[in-house]
């Protein structure tokens, strides 16, 4: 979600010009015009992209946000993917010496972890229609808040989980799918705090994807043949 385009000015555009758009939109898209393009949701964004860029600070702060966000996200995705990587390297290796017992990791690992997934993952579309009624309005933020530190108080319980001994040989795939799940899930609290800081509904829309990636991966580890259910 990018500013300039909600208020349809160039990233150039001057602080007047600014202005002229958004009086121009907020007549536009206000509820209680009479225009039929009058829509709450989207005087929502139109007023968020003028509080942000109406101001000479956060406006220069959403600028250099904009230049980096591309390219710190990938980056970031590569790190992470990198450090996955080497993790199941290491596992397979100390798999080669220890023998697993297969039915102890799926009743204390497998199936506690996708309780904690479902805690998290479940109540994030209708955390999002509660707070889209009004992403201003303290009461409503402050739910969601509460909402994304009990996914990250679930996340750590499942880390610590999936950590607590090794995968057996026989499930590897379904622990990458696990493991690569909690990846997206940490990825996906913090755009998700972002968006909390920053009212950008960029970083919302991101935390929502990465959620339902999660979600895939989730449900992908759950249908494979080898679980013993």
């Amino acid at each position: 979600m990018n500013y300039y385009h909600i208020l349809q000015v160039s990233q150039q555009a001057t602080p007047i010009e600014i202005k002229q758009a958004y009086r121009r939109l907020a007549k536009e898209f206000h509820p209680d015009s009479q225009n039929d393009q009058a829509n709450h949701e989207q005087i929502i964004l139109i007023n968020a992209a003028y509080e942000i860029l109406s101001d000479t600070r956060n406006r220069r702060i959403y600028d250099q946000r904009l230049r980096g966000k591309s390219t710190q996200f990938v980056q970031r995705r590569k790190e992470k993917s990198r450090a996955a990587h080497q993790y199941y390297a290491q596992t397979r290796q100390q798999q080669k010496q220890v023998n697993i017992d297969e039915s102890k990791w799926i009743k204390e690992v497998y199936f506690p972890i996708k309780r904690y997934l479902n805690l998290i993952l479940a109540p994030l579309t209708l955390q999002i229609d509660c707070l889209s009624a009004d992403p201003f309005d303290d009461r409503l933020m402050r739910v969601f808040e509460k909402y994304i530190r009990s996914c990250n108080d679930y996340f750590e319980q499942a880390r610590l989980i999936f950590t607590s001994q090794p995968n057996p040989r026989k499930y590897a795939s379904i622990a990458a799918n696990l493991d690569y799940c909690l990846n997206h899930i940490y990825d996906g609290i913090e755009e998700l705090q972002r968006f909390t800081q920053t009212y950008d509904y960029y970083y919302l829309h991101t935390g929502k994807e990465l959620f339902s990636l999660a979600a895939q991966l989730s449900q992908e580890s759950q249908n494979a043949d080898d679980v013993i259910l």
